[in-house]
């Protein structure tokens, strides 16, 4: 079992650990840990500021690595628009929005962007033919990807509402850093985006 664990690479993340410094902490019995500022955790980018930028960035770039994957299909003429917007929902989408409802960013992140440059692509439109995303969205009957993530942000926290009150995960909502803050703008809590 230790050669499996060892051997193990995830598959997900194209660059599973990144560090600025490279230094490491001796935990002794002659054994060191690496200082890390990312760290790719079955398949979710995990930062030393807490932030979930480096996890929306893992996120579409596996987005961008299924559409790649079906571009003959969703490009292609022969298949009606509504059907392509079908696909790109249950395959591409899914996939970008997977583990999303708990992470604490922005609606309008990257993934909006690239949501947009997918449609257009889907579509076979140019930014300089000035139809509305709205528009083109329509047209393949998919919502935006803002909306989804409300959704399912909601539907998580409908949840973890329900569950007992000594459950952890409940617990952890209800959390409450001591201490005194950071100057400067504090950043959002989840909460805040639900």
């Amino acid at each position: 079992m230790l050669k499996v664990a060892k051997s193990f690479i995830c598959s997900g993340c194209l660059n599973p650990v990144t560090s600025a410094g490279r230094t490491s902490v001796d935990i002794g019995a002659c054994a060191k840990l690496e200082l890390m500022d990312k760290y790719c955790y079955l398949g979710d980018m995990l930062s030393v500021d807490g932030d979930a930028d480096a996890a929306v960035e893992a996120r579409i770039r596996i987005g961008w690595n299924k559409f790649r994957r079906l571009v003959p299909l969703l490009t292609n003429k022969d298949v009606s628009l509504i059907m392509r917007g079908r696909l790109y929902s249950s395959c591409v989408q899914s996939s970008m929005l997977h583990g999303s409802e708990t992470l604490a960013c922005k609606e309008r992140t990257w993934w909006h962007f690239s949501e947009q440059r997918m449609v257009r692509w889907m579509c076979r439109v140019k930014l300089k033919d000035r139809l509305p995303s709205k528009e083109l969205r329509e047209r393949l009957g998919i919502d935006d990807i803002a909306l989804v993530l409300q959704q399912k942000r909601l539907r998580w926290y409908g949840h973890v509402l329900r569950k007992e009150d000594d459950d952890w995960v409940k617990k952890c909502m209800e959390y409450e850093v001591e201490g005194p803050r950071p100057r400067g703008r504090p950043k959002r809590t989840w909460r805040e985006f639900v």
